[in-house]
């Protein structure tokens, strides 16, 4: 989908400002979804298609467990359809009071895995309140002595709206002797002076009845009424004059009660009884009253409360001046309060998750929270850090968000639960901080195998045990909880009855043969009496598993030795190496055999080889049948020189068409060569020729036929 982030136009009075987000676990989101509602709304009225702007199916709505969190319950979300729906009564002016700007914070939370997002629904103003005078009736007394042209300040009307909903304009009811002139305030809003056009006169009227309307700008728009009357009084005396039409002081929120902010001072051209001067607040603000007194005679303002910049920022009152000749006048007092760092900061745990998994990934989120401090400024800049030696890290999801996520392996065996202190510090001088701890359990996982409390065991069993008797007994451990550290055992194979590995699985509590295993107790019982035939020695090999998923195994080797048989069989048993698993043997004897196999058949090859060679080299070159010939070949000898004498050679020949064989003999000559003669010959050829010439000359001689 992309990076970026798409603000769809406004479309009607309520409209999503920010609809388009990320994928789902995107980790970071570059804007939060943004709604836009009036006030007011009814109960029930959609605000937004959450699910949809979260990329989230109807399903999901339920299957991630969809929710909003904010402190002030005003929303929910809808089960079935996932939209965002409106919870109780939104009245701007009383949830953001002065501020222009009215935004809700919300947090969608959803799990599986457990993630955040970040929703503002700014609540628009509505024209649903009239401009409001502090007093319906306003009594003012004027000299009858007064030019025209003074003025006469006259006290504000307020109208909690804001932008085109608040007041706009003042109306004076039609009169010959006043005008109204409508001044703006420094703070923004606007005030109403009625001012003399002409000069009065007591003995022609003594008194005068005017209406002062207020006017906001609203669509229709309201207004409301205040009824000034107003007493001539006689001449000779002078108004008050203030020093400054307008008083504005800094003060910081800081300065205890009883403090004095700022002095108001008017003066009186008269004399005597005519000059004295009391002060009072005209028409001042109900949570002014409560904070700031006067000094009537002094016109020095004094802090009654503690100041909170966080509540107010600004107050602007009006104070009157009036002599004892009923002439007054009126300045403004505005009062800055300047923000300190006396808020400490807040956390505010916004999910917790329910499960962590101790074989859970690094990054995982945990725990989702906000911090919040009241202070502006680097007063309310927040640091957060979490305690040392924990599996855990803190990430910035957002301004003031976070996550806490795994940042190293966990071990449930080790330490089963976390106790995670954070700390939220601000960046004030000093530096305000304030910390929560939070406690993580660990879900156990199938990570640990059963463990036996011996590799083997050696037993020695009286004989003549009757059948179901307890002769031994296993036992194995498993540091898991519940099904996960839930052992069982069996047999695996034995002498007697030698089983296949996949009997792993059986999960029979009693084993067919001589023994009987408990599936839980790991009791080892005779099936049977021992009988004459079975071995007075026997080796069990048991299996123990758990019961997790997929289950975790081990083995061990038990020996039985029988009574009867102790002085025979209990050296061979100590001696006896410790028995392999029956895989691993498995596995050596195919090797073994194999090997064997091998080796046999090159032997095998090698001889028959060897054979044929042999055969091909006795074979004759020529045959000696025929009618009366004889081979002409010298016989071949093979001379062995260590000898002393020659061997005697003979020429057999036998005719083929006779019946009666005949024999030739050829007699041996009377002297052979010695070993000497031979020796003293020159070359192999020599030596050949000594050896044959005599015994064919002699042959020639002595031949004879010999019929037999």
């Amino acid at each position: 989908m992309g990076g970026s982030c798409v603000q769809r136009r406004p479309a009607g009075r309520r409209q999503v400002l920010f609809p388009f987000l990320l994928p789902l676990f995107y980790p970071a989101l570059c804007e939060p979804i943004r709604y836009s509602i009036p006030e007011e709304l009814a109960k029930g009225s959609v605000v937004g298609k959450l699910a949809k702007d979260l990329g989230l199916s109807v399903l999901d709505v339920s299957a991630r467990k969809l929710r909003v969190s904010t402190e002030k319950l005003l929303f929910n979300v809808d089960a079935e359809s996932g939209d965002l729906l409106v919870k109780d009564r939104i009245d701007r002016e009383q949830i953001c009071k002065e501020r222009r700007r009215c935004e809700l914070q919300l947090e969608a939370v959803v799990e599986n895995p457990l993630n955040i997002f970040h929703i503002i629904v700014v609540v628009e103003d509505i024209n649903d309140h009239a401009p409001q005078f502090h007093k319906d009736e306003i009594n003012l007394e004027i000299s009858e002595s007064v030019t025209p042209g003074m003025g006469t300040i006259l006290e504000s009307a307020k109208d909690p709206d804001i932008s085109t909903n608040s007041l706009s304009k003042y109306q004076l009811s039609p009169n010959e002797y006043f005008s109204l002139v409508v001044k703006d305030n420094p703070d923004g809003g606007k005030y109403p002076e009625i001012v003399l056009k002409k000069t009065l006169d007591r003995e022609t009227q003594s008194s005068h009845h005017l209406v002062l309307t207020a006017f906001d700008n609203g669509n229709p728009p309201r207004s409301s009424t205040a009824q000034i009357r107003i007493l001539v009084v006689d001449a000779n005396d002078n108004p008050p004059v203030f020093s400054q039409d307008v008083y504005r002081v800094s003060l910081s929120e800081g300065v205890p009660p009883g403090t004095s902010v700022v002095q108001v001072s008017a003066t009186d051209q008269d004399e005597g009884f005519n000059a004295e001067i009391t002060y009072s607040f005209l028409g001042m603000a109900n949570k002014a009253q409560h904070v700031f007194s006067l000094d009537s005679a002094t016109g020095n303002i004094i802090t009654q409360q503690p100041l909170d910049f966080e509540e107010v920022e600004r107050y602007t009152m009006d104070v009157e001046a009036k002599d004892r000749g009923s002439l007054s006048t009126q300045c403004k007092v505005i009062i800055e309060v300047l923000d300190e760092n006396d808020n400490i900061p807040e956390i505010i745990i916004t999910s917790l998750s329910d499960q962590i998994l101790e074989d859970s990934h690094p990054g995982m989120v945990v725990v989702l929270f906000k911090t919040q401090d009241q202070d502006s400024g680097e007063n309310g800049e927040v640091i957060c850090n979490l305690s040392r030696d924990i599996p855990f890290k803190i990430h910035s999801s957002s301004n003031n968000y976070y996550k806490l996520v795994t940042d190293g392996p966990l071990d449930r065996e080790q330490t089963p639960e976390y106790n995670v202190t954070i700390t939220a510090t601000d960046r004030g001088i000093p530096p305000l901080s304030s910390s929560t701890t939070i406690t993580l359990h660990i879900t156990d996982v199938n990570d640990n195998t059963p463990i036996f409390h011996q590799a083997s065991y050696v037993v020695h069993v009286a004989e003549n045990n009757p059948p179901g008797a307890s002769i031994a007994q296993v036992s194995a451990s498993d540091p898991d909880l519940g099904p996960n550290g839930r052992v069982s055992y069996s047999i695996v194979a034995s002498d007697l009855e030698p089983r296949a590995l996949a009997s792993y699985g059986s999960g029979s509590a009693v084993e067919p043969g001589l023994f009987g295993l408990g599936l839980r107790t790991g009791e080892v019982r005779t099936a049977r009496a021992l009988g004459d035939r079975d071995a007075a020695r026997q080796r069990l090999l048991v299996a123990v598993r758990d019961g997790g998923q997929p289950p975790l195994s081990a083995t061990a080797t038990l020996h039985l030795v029988f009574a009867d048989s102790l002085q025979e069989v209990l050296p061979d048993v100590s001696d006896r190496p410790e028995p392999s698993d029956p895989q691993a043997e498995l596995q050596f004897y195919l090797v073994v055999a194999l090997a064997l196999i091998s080796v046999l058949f090159l032997l095998a090859v090698i001889l028959a080889v060897a054979l044929r060679l042999r055969s091909s080299s006795s074979r004759a070159p020529e045959s000696c049948f025929g009618s009366l010939r004889c081979s002409k070949s010298g016989p071949e000898i093979t001379a062995n020189y260590s000898e002393g004498t020659l061997p005697y050679a003979y020429n057999f020949c036998v005719p083929g068409d006779q019946t009666n064989p005949e024999f030739n003999f050829l007699t041996s000559v009377d002297h052979f060569p010695t070993t000497q003669d031979i020796l003293n010959k020159d070359s192999p050829s020599g030596l050949m020729t000594s050896i044959l010439t005599p015994s064919v000359e002699a042959d020639k001689k002595t031949l004879k036929q010999v019929s037999i």
